[in-house]
């Protein structure tokens, strides 16, 4: 993308020794364009980023697109939301590849695996294809925020807290960013949650964004 500056002319027209009056009726400023660099972040993730039950621009990746085009006037930043909803860990391994390619992401932020768990898929299946994910990004020198998710207590501790766990294991293993859990103070509160007991609500999203940001350095 290209941004220009436009400097007043009057700034140098002192330095000219000419009469402002004459210049200016032949130029009125001096325009310089320079390339802005840009960032691309590559969203792969499930319903919970898919925006379901919402419009996509009420989703929290097109709220991080906007908070990071604000917060960032050096960097043109474009965000990409992969999401599907119902996608699993398998399906995101085989997609990965054709989306590296088709939009050269600098960084990934791989939300994947609640559906894995709610089907019960063993937790050492899920936690292989996210490495193989993470491997593969990491070689393309992607940048990658593994974003943690819990499901139902009613799985019970035995499968629940090391399906919770991988999350942070695989950050430690591939020395990768982490956001400990997406739906921090989001799942607890069932005003912020449809009535499926699953999905956030539009009016939870900011809170998603906020858990996101407060755990990645740009």
């Amino acid at each position: 993308m290209i941004k220009s500056i436009k400097l007043g002319l009057s700034q140098f027209i002192p330095k000219l020794g000419m009469p402002k009056r004459s210049l200016c009726t032949i130029f009125t400023f001096l325009s310089i364009s320079f390339p802005v660099p840009a960032d691309t972040v590559l969203v792969l993730g499930d319903s919970l980023s898919a925006g379901y039950g919402m419009a996509l621009k009420q989703a929290w990746p097109a709220l991080l697109e906007k908070r990071l085009q604000q917060e960032s006037q050096d960097t043109d930043w474009q965000v990409i939301n992969a999401s599907i909803s119902g996608e699993t860990t398998e399906g995101g391994l085989r997609r990965l590849p054709s989306l590296m390619q088709e939009f050269k992401p600098d960084w990934l932020l791989l939300e994947l695996g609640a559906n894995d768990g709610l089907r019960g898929y063993p937790v050492s299946i899920i936690s292989a294809n996210l490495g193989r994910m993470i491997g593969m990004a990491q070689a393309a020198d992607i940048k990658v925020v593994i974003l943690g998710i819990r499901i139902p207590p009613n799985y019970g501790a035995r499968y629940s807290e090391p399906f919770f766990a991988q999350y942070a294991q695989l950050a430690q293993s591939f020395n990768t960013q982490l956001v400990p859990f997406i739906l921090q103070d989001v799942a607890v509160n069932p005003e912020l949650m449809q009535a499926d007991g699953l999905h956030p609500t539009a009016e939870a999203q900011p809170i998603v964004l906020a858990n996101v940001w407060r755990h990645i350095r740009w």
